[in-house]
């Protein structure tokens, strides 16, 4: 069996242009009611599949005190079951390089976005769509027998549109030739990484696995111990406040049904649409599904400076509705603008203004990359990192705590701490490693 690895920057055009002929898909938006084997609870108004599998869209009543807006009611996906993002790992010639898939979500902005080997729901690799089994999903749920386990965590998906949602992130490193079938490549993981500074080309699964992967450690004293940070967690967590109830989908306080869809009265935040898909290359060749479609392009940024010649970064510890700990480790800014055109002023984001007004000299990252393109429609957000000038004096603000990578990293190795937005703003932090890095993690 021939087993061979491409460089990830060349050729990727021509893969796209290949993979593009094979795997195609079509979404096209349909009244939420129109939906095949989806149906709306007569009580509660959710909506939900005919199997009783898959995942629902269900109404929250959240109580949040001492924030701007410290009461709100809003749809929600509740998806009660934990799905496999997982990336085969192998060294060509001393250097590891990635199993990696082009794969087309209905949701995806572009279509083909690059995706982990396996990425794929329990209902998925249980069958419950009836369709063809997922390529390579035996070498994670058999691991620890077969190879060697690099990273095994579970970790939150989006706290604002999933309700305590959690997926398995592992990336297993093979020693014998695994053949990359039709629409997988290995490319070195060095040169993955460059290819998020590619608009809308690495998908949110492979940037959450690539973030939990180990790193060397820099060293340094951190500006806050962690012991410290871990009592900060559980002390601001305890703190919140926040109470998350259900509440009938049909009756949300500022919420329609309306023209087939469920609509924000200020025409903000986002709406649930359903979709119609025809698809080519995927497991199941026809669906129907409902999506969540956002309104605006969101921000996601860290602002980092040097302590004492370490690197920081400004995380926030942030409560959110679905998140099954209710609060993690979020990014300097995590928002979408828009939102909060009609709100008082003190409720604008912190820091907002402080990334998206600064000096082009400053920003280290800036790039627009999607959300899940499963449950996502066109859901897209600016990645930015800006750096402090040397000297510069570090801003501080309550709920907030300048963290090393170190820190970050050893955090992440136990899940449910920090979010899926931080989780792929440090992807990208490892974009800005030379590609000619090629023995690090």
């Amino acid at each position: 069996m021939s087993v061979t690895a491409h460089p990830a920057g060349a050729g990727i055009r021509s893969w796209l242009d290949e993979a593009g002929e094979r795997l195609r898909i079509r979404a096209e938006r349909v009244p939420l009611d129109a939906l095949a084997d989806w149906e709306t609870d007569e009580d509660s108004g959710a909506v939900r599949h005919r199997s009783g599998r898959f995942f629902s869209v269900e109404g929250l009543d959240v109580r949040l005190p001492r924030h701007p807006v410290s009461h709100w009611q809003q749809p929600i996906i509740r998806q009660p079951e934990t799905g496999v993002l997982g990336i085969l790992v192998k060294r060509f010639g001393g250097v590891p390089h990635c199993l990696m898939q082009l794969k087309p979500e209905p949701g995806n902005w572009g279509g083909l976005q690059i995706s982990p080997t396996v990425q794929a729901t329990r209902s998925n690799y249980t069958g419950v769509h009836g369709g063809t089994r997922v390529p390579y999903l035996d070498h994670f749920l058999n691991a620890a027998a077969r190879h060697r386990v690099v990273t095994d965590v579970h970790q939150s998906e989006h706290g604002s549109w999933f309700l305590r949602k959690r997926n398995r992130n592992m990336v297993v490193e093979v020693t014998e030739d695994v053949e990359a079938v039709p629409g997988f490549r290995w490319l070195p993981l060095a040169g993955l990484r460059q290819l998020l500074h590619v608009d809308d080309l690495v998908n949110m699964d492979t940037r959450s696995v690539l973030s939990c992967l180990p790193r060397r450690a820099t060293g340094g004293t951190p500006a806050h111990p962690t012991a410290d940070v871990l009592a900060w967690i559980e002390r601001g967590r305890d703190d919140s406040g926040m109470t998350v109830e259900r509440r009938p989908l049909g009756r949300l306080a500022g919420w329609r049904r309306d023209a087939g869809r469920i609509t924000h009265e200020s025409g903000r935040f986002f709406d649930v649409i359903g979709v119609r898909v025809e698809a080519a290359g995927r497991e199941v060749g026809r669906w129907d599904q409902p999506m969540i479609a956002p309104h605006g392009v969101g921000v996601v940024a860290f602002l980092t400076a040097r302590v004492d010649g370490v690197p920081h970064v400004l995380t926030q510890l942030r409560a959110e509705p679905g998140c099954a700990d209710r609060a993690e480790l979020a990014p300097t800014v995590q928002c979408t603008p828009g939102n909060y055109d009609a709100l008082p002023a003190a409720a604008r984001p912190a820091f907002l203004d402080d990334v998206l007004d600064a000096d082009p000299r400053s920003i280290r990252f800036d790039t627009v990359l999607s959300d899940e393109g499963g449950r996502f429609h066109h859901s897209r957000s600016r990645h930015l990192v800006v750096e402090l000038d040397e000297g510069a004096e570090r801003p501080r603000r309550p709920g907030y705590r300048w963290l090393t990578l170190d820190q970050l990293h050893g955090l992440l190795r136990h899940g449910g701490r920090v979010n899926m937005q931080t989780r792929s703003l440090l992807a990208c932090l490892s974009a800005l490693t030379p590609a000619t890095d090629t023995t690090a993690w």
